[in-house]
């Protein structure tokens, strides 16, 4: 049973890792974090597509890398 959670957790480590990377930046620069920030609090601009999608894969993945890790910790 622990080989078989430790294969799960490296694999979804992978995923975690592919996803947060393939996602941009939320700022673009010195200047987007000036700027940026207001129009982040204030616009109201949704994510669409693939931003949409990475954004999504990111927490079910986050989320699922917690629940391994627990679960192996209980098992070992």
């Amino acid at each position: 049973m622990t080989t078989i959670l430790i294969v799960l957790l490296i694999l979804n480590a992978i995923a975690l890792i592919t996803v947060v990377l393939l996602q941009s930046g939320r700022s673009a620069g010195l200047s987007g974090a000036i700027s940026g920030g207001a129009e982040q609090l204030m616009g109201k601009q949704k994510a669409r597509g693939i931003e949409a999608f990475l954004s999504k894969a990111t927490v079910i993945l986050a989320v699922l890398f917690f629940v391994l890790t627990i679960l192996l910790a209980y098992f070992i």
